[in-house]
């Protein structure tokens, strides 16, 4: 029996304002590994805390997912911010520019 698994995009602002863009199946627990800072944390991340969740939209799949966070990182910060502020990324109109 396959379980429905939600893939969500997610923006952290960590130390001077900076941005990192990732992806996952479960926030909580990605997150608390970003913020241990242990092997599974980002290597962007560790040592930068104190770590910040600004950002989160939940995506159609993994693939959504994945190509959202490649068109995220791709942005300006500003772009970023515009996201962030606005609580929306939209995938549709950006995937067909």
């Amino acid at each position: 029996m396959l379980m429905d698994v939600s893939w969500f995009v997610y923006i952290i602002e960590y130390r001077n304002s900076f941005l990192y863009t990732g992806i996952t199946t479960d926030l909580k627990r990605r997150f608390e590994e970003h913020q241990a800072g242990g092997k599974k944390a980002a290597k962007a991340l560790k040592g930068k805390g104190p770590l910040k969740l600004v950002f989160l939209q939940k995506m159609q799949n993994r693939s959504h997912a994945s190509k959202a966070e490649h068109l995220i990182k791709k942005l300006t910060k500003d772009q970023k911010n515009k996201i962030i502020n606005q609580g929306f990324f939209d995938f549709d109109k950006e995937i067909n520019n």
